[in-house]
C-alpha cells in the first residue's frame, strides 16, 4: 500500500513510517521543511509542507496524490503564549486542526484515514464559540486538549460523511519523544503500533469512526459524537481555510 505519514521526521511520526515501511509498503514522509526532510535516514520521498502556512498545506493537498492510506500524526503541544501564525489564525488549532482538515478535504480519498488525537481529548471543551481562544484566558494545554477533541470529532465526521473510508482516532499514549517529554511513561514503539495496525490489518481493524488505544476500542468525549459539534466544526474549518470537505 502507499501510505502517508504526516510529520513523520521524528518522534511518533518517523517510527510509524519505519515500522510501515519493515512491512513492506510505500511510505512517503513529511517534513515541514526542505532541511528537516534530508536529515530522514535512507532518503525517502518527502513531502514538504509548513502546517503553520495554510498556503502550503492547500498546495500539498492539491499536489500530493493518491494514498492508500493517510496517517495524520503532525501536531504541536501546548504553548506557553497565545500565538497566531501568519494567516491570523491560533497556531494550535491551525496545525493540530486546520491542518488535517485541508489535506482531507483536498486529497483523493484514501482507503483508511487515522488521526492522531491524545487522552487529554477527554477534558477537550466544545466550544465552538471561542475555537482560536480569543476570548478566553488563555491555557495552553487546554486549548491543546480542545484541539484533540476537534481532532476525534474531525475523524468521527468523516467517518460518517464518507461510508466508504474506514476512519479513526488513535490515542498513542503518553510517549518519550520531544513532545512527550522525559517524564511519559511510554516507550516509541508502543506510539507506533496502533496506527501501523489500523493503517495495514483486515479483520477488527476494518471500522470506522471509532477510537483507539494500544488496538483497544475506547470511549471518547461525548462531544465528539455530537453531530451539531461535528458539522460546526466542519463549517468553522471550511470558514478559515475556504476549503469545503
Amino acid at each position: 500500500m502507499r501510505i502517508l505519514v504526516t510529520g513523520s521526521t521524528d518522534g511518533i511520526g518517523l517510527k510509524t513510517a519505519q515500522e510501515l515501511q519493515q512491512l513492506g509498503h510505500d511510505v512517503v514522509f513529511h517534513a515541514r521543511s526542505e532541511e528537516r526532510g534530508q536529515q530522514i535516514q535512507g532518503r525517502p520521498e518527502v513531502l514538504v509542507a509548513d502546517f503553520g502556512d495554510l498556503e502550503q498545506v492547500r498546495a500539498m493537498g492539491r499536489s500530493a496524490g493518491a494514498f492508500d492510506v493517510v496517517v495524520h500524526n503532525a501536531g504541536i503541544g501546548g504553548q506557553a503564549e497565545r500565538a497566531e501564525t501568519k494567516d491570523g489564525i491560533e497556531r494550535t488549532f491551525q496545525v493540530n486542526v486546520l491542518a488535517p482538515y485541508i489535506l482531507t478535504a483536498l486529497m483523493p480519498r484514501p482507503q483508511r484515514l487515522v488521526y492522531l488525537t491524545s487522552g487529554l481529548e477527554s477534558v477537550g471543551v466544545a466550544n465552538l464559540a471561542d475555537l482560536q481562544y480569543k476570548s478566553r484566558v488563555w491555557n495552553g494545554m487546554q486549548c491543546y486538549s480542545d484541539s484533540k477533541l476537534h481532532d476525534v470529532a474531525l475523524a468521527f465526521a468523516v467517518a460518517r460523511r464518507w461510508p466508504e473510508v474506514y476512519s479513526n482516532a488513535v490515542d498513542p499514549g503518553w510517549i518519550r519523544t520531544k513532545l512527550g517529554g522525559p517524564n511519559a511513561t511510554d516507550d516509541l514503539p508502543e506510539g507506533a503500533e496502533t496506527q501501523v495496525w489500523l493503517a495495514t490489518a483486515d479483520g477488527d481493524a476494518l471500522v470506522t469512526g471509532k477510537y483507539f488505544k494500544r488496538k483497544t476500542e475506547l470511549t471518547p468525549n461525548p462531544a465528539a459524537h455530537d453531530v451539531e459539534f461535528q458539522d460546526g466544526l466542519l463549517r468553522a474549518c471550511a470558514e478559515l481555510t475556504g476549503v469545503t470537505l
